[in-house]
């Protein structure tokens, strides 16, 4: 389960209840708002808030009064012209607040992007509930032998799989357990033991493994957004935090359509280009076929030039 009964009673209050505004909305943003996206086994990702839509990015690049000056083709155009030349200003006139439910060595990844606004469940005041991530057995391979911070494509044997989810649930188990019993309370918050003293929150945490799970709100221009999403639903990226970042990428298709458009052709679809590899491309379109040497090309990036070009 990804939410508890409670709390899942308490966002079908909030998404029960209706304001009337003078903001712009987003319809397909309204169906989902507070809604938890499942993301791993307990993960969420639920939209708190939000401000702004391609209309906004619009308004602040052409610095207009409101909506509907121009055609919503023209708008689709200047998106797509801002996003090209980067400039970036008009996206950070979007901003986003999520609710975010992740693992703990994940949120120590994500925290690195210091571009937002985070406010994390606090563990010294409140204890965290018995929920760890286990990965499943396609996501268990080998570390990479060319990428120090990456793991191979091929997946571990079941065996060696099994013995890995045993130790990783069993040390989860033990330590929550552990946990348990140093703050000497149950799941009611009664004593286990009356004639013991239990020690405090802040010091029990430590305990824990990073496997389990915090949460945090986290508030980010479209701009910045854009950033994270850019590295972290990369190919390159870790597993577990690339699907946060996909789950993001369908948010803001649905949040800002024409500017979703814009990022995928331009960021996530497109490659940038180093001066010397933009001569290679040159020298092959007029006829020439220069080698990695006669290029100048490093071999990294040539190894990876050619890959994008598919060969």
């Amino acid at each position: 389960m990804t939410t508890t009964s409670v709390k899942k009673d308490e966002i079908e209050q909030i998404r029960s209840e209706s304001h009337s505004t003078h903001r712009v909305t987003v319809p397909a943003m309204e169906k989902i708002l507070y809604e938890a996206l499942p993301v791993l086994d307990h993960g969420f990702i639920r939209v708190v808030d939000y401000m702004g839509d391609d209309s906004a990015i619009v308004q602040a690049a052409r610095v207009s009064y409101g909506r509907g000056t121009k055609k919503s083709l023209e708008d689709r155009g200047l998106i797509f012209y801002l996003m090209r030349h980067r400039h970036t200003t008009p996206f950070e006139m979007c901003e986003l607040k999520l609710h975010v439910k992740l693992p703990i060595f994940i949120a120590r990844q994500w925290i690195r992007h210091r571009s937002a606004s985070v406010n994390e469940y606090s563990a010294r005041y409140s204890i965290l509930a018995k929920e760890f991530y286990i990965p499943s057995r396609e996501n268990l391979a080998p570390q990479s032998a060319i990428n120090k911070q990456g793991r191979e494509e091929r997946t571990l044997t079941p065996e060696e799989a099994d013995l890995v989810l045993d130790i990783l649930r069993s040390d989860s188990e033990n330590c929550y357990a552990n946990y348990r019993s140093m703050l000497n309370e149950d799941e009611s918050g009664n004593p286990l033991d009356p004639d013991k003293t239990g020690i405090a929150r802040e010091l029990a945490r430590m305990n824990l493994n990073l496997n389990f799970y915090t949460e945090w709100y986290w508030k980010i221009d479209l701009h910045n957004l854009m950033h994270f999403v850019s590295l972290r639903a990369d190919p390159h990226a870790q597993y577990e935090i690339r699907v946060y970042a996909e789950k993001i990428l369908e948010i803001m298709s649905k949040w800002v359509p024409y500017a979703y458009e814009a990022f995928m052709e331009y960021r996530i679809n497109g490659a940038p280009l180093s001066g010397k590899a933009l001569n290679y491309i040159k020298a092959r379109l007029s006829g020439k076929n220069p080698t990695q040497e006669e290029s100048g090309i490093n071999k990294r990036e040539w190894t990876e030039l050619m890959s994008l070009l598919g060969k």
